[in-house]
């Protein structure tokens, strides 16, 4: 860890919707703060600094959202920073914010992500206002087709990813997408979108935002001597690359690689797999659980979806990722990452309900954007030491 201790004492969420007509944008990132705030229990004169993140703004159409929702975030006259690194701009946004505590520039920062698809064309916007786009499933479909000529993987994996996430989806009272009546066969019947991503393999469009309060250690300690756990950050890191260039892969991208080995340097990580408890991965479409799992060193490369097929990333496994439902059951892209980074913390704080692992003290969270090329992931602990 760089710098002074950070701690998270305020996760706020919104109900993540297909449509939030009965609520303005300004009124879906203040419900999430607001919610925040009060789990945190600071008021919004003890928020030094504001960090907002969320996808294009051709996603909405509102240009510069952060001047808009000054007031609605309580932001006026306090830095207000904006974030925007594609799908993993949630991800960064809490890693930011959490800077400014650790720099000590900052003793009290709030993040927000959002997006509220309901009110743009999401397909417009992947093509950058230029007509029509493969959607981020067909910039994907080759590199999970790669993945499975690669390693070998059988059909089924896909299908075993949406049902236990979907699964999960229905004890998260914040997860969008519920379907109680799922398998196997009837995620494998459902019609093939970008081969070999069926549709109930495949991510919903939702509105929605996510909210954290970040403080310095004598934050954390008070939150903790009053009874609230925090969620102390034990490492963070950010990496990118560029979409294409001469031996890139990016079925076990190197940026991403790269991500997981910082953190792990930093927190003292030698045995991730033992060392950790549980994972939020940014799994929009069901072939990216095993291909995450081996990129960011938590299985050999081509064992990714053996652990899948073992039970072993069950909410009741041994490895227990996306434990929430995930972003297969809940996609507001602006907030997508910041929700793992969330849910992650839920985790380590002991408040994820009824999706919450026993014993859970050490929680890995993981965002990723573009073509595969944009990359965020943090470690949460439940003290600053529950690295063993």
């Amino acid at each position: 860890m760089s710098g002074q201790p950070c701690a998270i004492v305020g996760i706020g969420q919104t109900h993540h919707k297909t449509r939030r007509w009965d609520v303005s944008l300004g009124g879906l990132v203040r419900e999430a703060a607001t919610r925040a705030l009060e789990d945190a229990q600071l008021t919004w004169a003890d928020i030094d600094a504001v960090v907002l993140g969320k996808a294009p703004d051709l996603f909405e159409g509102v240009m510069k959202p952060e001047l808009y929702l000054t007031d609605a975030l309580g932001a006026a006259g306090k830095p207000m920073f904006r974030v925007h690194t594609a799908g993993s701009v949630g991800g960064t946004t809490g890693i930011v914010a959490s800077h400014l505590v650790e720099a000590g520039v900052h003793r009290n920062v709030l993040a927000v992500a959002y997006q509220k698809q309901s009110e743009g064309n999401a397909q417009f916007a992947l093509g950058s206002g230029r007509g029509a786009s493969l959607g981020a499933g067909g910039a994907f479909a080759p590199y999970m087709r790669s993945y499975i000529q690669q390693t070998g993987a059988p059909g089924d994996i896909g299908p075993m990813v949406a049902v236990k996430d979907r699964q999960n989806a229905l004890k998260n009272p914040y997860a969008h997408l519920k379907l109680a009546d799922i398998s196997v066969e009837k995620v494998k019947d459902s019609p093939m979108m970008w081969e070999p991503v069926r549709y109930l393999e495949s991510c919903p469009s939702s509105d929605g935002a996510c909210a954290v309060v970040f403080t310095d250690l004598d934050g954390g300690n008070a939150a903790a001597a009053a009874g609230r756990p925090p969620a102390w950050v034990l490492a963070s890191a950010v990496r990118s690359e560029p979409a294409s260039f001469p031996g890139r892969d990016p079925v076990w991208s190197q940026g991403a690689s790269d991500c997981a080995g910082e953190i792990y340097r930093t927190a003292g990580i030698t045995r991730p797999r033992e060392q950790i408890d549980c994972a939020e991965l940014y799994v929009p479409f069901s072939w990216y659980e095993p291909m995450w799992l081996e990129a960011h060193h938590l299985a050999e490369r081509g064992e990714g979806w053996k652990m899948i097929e073992r039970g072993e990333t069950d909410l009741d496994g041994a490895f227990p990722v996306n434990m929430s439902g995930g972003v297969l059951s809940s996609n507001p892209i602006g907030a997508s990452g910041l929700l793992r980074f969330a849910e992650a913390a839920l985790q380590v704080r002991g408040q994820a309900g009824e999706h919450q692992v026993d014993g859970a003290k050490v929680a890995l969270a993981q965002a990723y954007g573009a073509s595969a090329q944009y990359f965020s992931m943090w470690l949460v602990g439940s003290s600053l030491d529950a690295v063993n």
